[in-house]
């Protein structure tokens, strides 16, 4: 058996977490054979709902799960840390104010972005979910110099595997005949769900996803609105927000990371945009095409993009540089 990694989740006792824990300590994300010790991070006030959540781990016998830990100590939480999943976070009440959001969110991630800077490893992988996702990853890790910046990354599977679903529903195929899908920008509702590069696998024939729908004005129109407004659509029927499907894709962000992309394709993540070659201000998190090898990520470069693309491509970005200059203007307070 391997050397147990250790494991922290922020946001702990919160509903995402709680389908999150289960599929990490199974094996579901970093192996059958990789044993770990879950380490559960959350404000005080939780530390109670926190300790049902190690009983019932305790009580699910999971032979890979050597240990449980919860704390309300983010100098705890991080010692010597192989991954990071930052969930919790500030969330958006009745009136706020988005600026009073990112400022509350400013002081969080830079308070676990230099916890992680003291006290996890230096190869340690952070996936930051919390939102604004984007802006919340950008903080943390420039509170965390000492961590290469390839380290942080934010989630924008679930819109990922959003928008191949509903390609794959609309096509009559299962969701994995669908690759290539792309997400670009912000996990925000101006994020630009792209299918211009996408394949879909109807009847054992490999077509462009354009071809396979067959229907270009749904493809500009209702399916982009659906994929970014779908968060609020969860939360208008359930009350609460997504939390099975964000926990799932967690575990596909962190599985690609450890395992990486299959040979010819790529997923959506949230990563640093330095470098980049489809004219995305550098200083930025920003979602793109990525394939991963060796636990370190690509950017896919050289895609085509059309007028309709980059358009949408711009104006996501246009929201991230307003997002981060309010952020770093809290940052620097």
């Amino acid at each position: 058996m391997a050397e147990p990694i250790r494991v922290v989740v922020t946001g702990a006792a919160g509903q995402i977490a709680y389908s999150l824990l289960y599929g990490i300590a199974k094996g579901d994300v970093f192996g059958k054979d990789q044993p770990l010790i879950l380490v559960l991070l959350d404000i005080p006030p939780m530390y109670p709902v926190m300790e049902g959540v190690v009983m019932e781990l305790q009580d699910c016998a999971l032979p890979l799960l050597r240990e449980v830990i919860a704390t309300d100590k983010v100098e705890e939480a991080f010692k010597d840390i192989d991954v990071a999943i930052l969930v919790g976070s500030m969330p958006r009440k009745e009136g706020m104010e988005r600026k009073d959001l990112l400022k509350a969110n400013v002081a969080i991630f830079k308070s676990q972005g230099s916890a992680l800077d003291k006290f996890a490893k230096k190869t340690v992988k952070v996936l930051v979910v919390g939102n604004p996702a984007n802006t919340n990853c950008l903080i943390a890790s420039k509170s965390a110099p000492s961590i290469p910046k390839e380290n942080f990354s934010c989630l924008t599977r679930l819109d990922h595997n959003r928008a191949s679903s509903q390609v794959a529903m609309r096509c009559g195929v299962s969701s994995n005949s669908v690759k290539n899908v792309i997400i670009w920008g912000n996990h925000s509702s101006t994020q630009y769900p792209d299918v211009h590069h996408a394949k879909v696998n109807v009847g054992g024939a490999e077509k462009a996803a354009y071809d396979a729908v067959k229907n270009d004005a749904w493809l500009r129109g209702d399916f982009i609105s659906t994929v970014q407004q779908r968060g609020a659509a969860v939360i208008k029927a359930r009350k609460l927000s997504s939390a099975m499907s964000a926990a799932k894709a967690i575990c596909d962000h962190m599985h690609d990371i450890w395992f990486g992309t299959k040979e010819g394709e790529f997923i959506s993540m949230g990563v640093y945009a330095g470098g980049n070659s489809y004219g995305i201000p550098e200083d930025l998190i920003y979602s793109f095409p990525v394939q991963i090898k060796n636990k370190t990520w690509k950017v896919v470069d050289g895609l085509p993009i059309n007028d309709f693309s980059r358009a949408k491509m711009d104006a996501t970005a246009a929201e991230l540089v307003e997002e981060r200059d309010t952020a770093l203007n809290f940052l620097s307070q």
